[in-house]
């Protein structure tokens, strides 16, 4: 068995203009003081991390891990999330979304989407040019409008749907292969991936891609009501980057799992620091250790109650306290013997033919 590792914090959420969370070696010293050994980094800000440089530049991957070396960090993942929304946008959501890219592409939704495509690629060779093994991302989204839908389902509107996102997806995940990294989608409501359903349709559309992997973060499904321990049972072969987010669910007689478009502290579901939840981290991090799961455990710090620094602060304790330092042998193996096939049939007491 593996022991995983961790901890790691992803940046995304702390990332401001004033030190320490203005630059990625300040952001390190940060991290490295929580008691952090790892940094999933967000590639959408050069000046935190350069993704077309670190495509084009060994040099510079090699600076990168090398500063963060100094700080008893390593890169656990590097992040497309903004960049993934991208490849696949329904147009009700294209103004909303515009700002995610360039802006040159503000009013051009196709330039949008190659411009998202082609830092995908970029985000695979500068994994490999890291020594990573996986990448964390988001699917996007076309069907997402009729997730719940009135008039009923059309089974045709959904397999087009699909259809093109997997056809989007295939030439990157083709990329990614190339680089020898898997590419781990957060299932996350509000993307066409969301769920093991959906992942398993869009699987399926990819032939079954050996580089379409998840991204697990339980507190999307907790929110879903899905049974988020069953979920590992079903997909470890696929899991290869995880979220550590808590979350809760407090049954309300105003509203429920969608929120009734109240603020994130007046909603029935809401994302909450480790450890404040209901996520059982304990079977989570169990179930992990018990498939060999073989990535990061990161921190994803998002609480509608609690402060940042404070939720920072406590991931890492918190994640350490769940790791695993997996056995090398059975507890019972004292008492093994060594035996062969005539000591077995005697055993057994049977008599030993020709």
């Amino acid at each position: 068995m593996k022991t995983l590792r961790g901890p790691s914090i992803f940046l995304s959420q702390f990332i401001g203009d004033q030190p320490p969370f203005n630059s990625l070696p300040a952001l390190a010293a940060w991290a490295a003081g929580l008691g952090y050994k790892g940094v999933q980094i967000p590639t959408h800000l050069p000046h935190i991390f350069d993704l077309e440089k670190a495509a084009a530049s060994q040099t510079y991957c090699d600076d990168v891990t090398g500063m963060l070396a100094g700080h008893g960090l390593a890169i656990s993942e590097l992040s497309t999330h903004l960049q993934g929304q991208l490849v696949a946008v329904h147009p009700a959501y294209e103004q909303a979304f515009a700002g995610f890219g360039p802006a040159q592409f503000a009013q051009d939704p196709r330039g949008r989407q190659q411009w998202a495509t082609d830092t995908l690629r970029q985000a695979a060779v500068a994994s490999r040019r890291l020594g990573l093994s996986a990448h964390a991302t988001f699917s996007g989204a076309l069907a997402w409008p009729y997730f719940y839908p009135w008039p009923p389902r059309n089974a045709l509107l959904i397999e087009e749907a699909f259809a093109e996102l997997a056809r989007r997806w295939r030439p990157v995940l083709n990329a990614f292969d190339e680089a020898g990294v898997d590419l781990c989608y957060e299932l996350h409501p509000g993307e066409d991936l969301h769920d093991g359903a959906t992942f398993a349709r869009f699987l399926a559309l990819t032939g079954n891609h050996p580089r379409a992997c998840i991204l697990y973060d339980p507190s999307h499904m907790l929110l879903q009501h899905m049974d988020y321990l069953g979920f590992i049972d079903s997909w470890h072969p696929r899991i290869r980057a995880f979220h550590v987010k808590d979350a809760e669910f407090q049954l309300s007689a105003q509203s429920g799992v969608y929120g009734g478009y109240q603020a994130w502290q007046d909603r029935p579901g809401r994302f909450r620091s480790p450890g404040d939840g209901q996520i059982d981290f304990t079977g989570i991090f169990s179930r992990l250790a018990q498939y060999d799961y073989p990535g990061w455990a990161t921190l994803e710090w998002e609480c509608c109650l609690k402060s940042a620094e404070a939720g920072a602060q406590e991931g890492a304790p918190f994640i350490a306290r769940h790791i695993i330092q997996v056995a090398d042998h059975a507890f019972d193996d004292f008492a093994a013997r060594d035996s062969d096939r005539a000591a077995i049939r005697a055993m057994l007491g049977l008599e030993d033919r020709p």
